[in-house]
């Protein structure tokens, strides 16, 4: 049908002549209320906002020299963290002298990593940034 057939008829019934697919040959088009397309457009923007899941970077500290207890018990709450979809950054800070006893940091945070393990992976392995060490873990993908 001709462009000016189409806007006679959508007129004739106090509507619109809206362009679905512009790109399409020969182009597309619909007779329908402009105004509650829109609203309806908008209202599926806005329902596949509020499904979407945001992913926030929670942050856990270790120290060098830290129980076995102490831990299971950041491990525990990282668990949770994990479990909710966050990632996580694990920070050791050294202080003073503690910087001669990087190896001992490394082992803290992989005792750390294998705590976790079971609802995380490592994401970044851990690393010197200045007199801190990093490490980032992200929950596993349920296949």
């Amino acid at each position: 049908m001709g462009i000016k057939e189409a806007l006679e008829l959508a007129e004739e019934k106090n509507l619109d002549l809206v362009n679905v697919s512009p790109n399409a040959e020969p182009p597309v088009c619909k007779i329908l209320d402009f105004g509650k397309y829109r609203y309806e457009l908008q209202k599926k923007e806005k329902m596949a906002k509020k499904n979407q899941k945001t992913m926030q970077v929670k942050e856990v500290r270790l120290s060098t020299f830290i129980e076995e207890h102490d831990i299971n018990v950041k491990a525990s709450t990282a668990c949770k963290f994990l479990k909710e979809g966050d990632k996580i950054k694990v920070s050791l800070r050294f202080r003073g002298r503690e910087r001669d006893y990087t190896q001992k940091g490394f082992d803290v945070m992989n005792r750390f990593a294998e705590a976790v393990s079971e609802y995380g992976v490592i994401d970044k392995k851990p690393k010197f940034e200045g007199r801190s060490l990093t490490m980032f873990l992200s929950p596993k993908k349920d296949k």
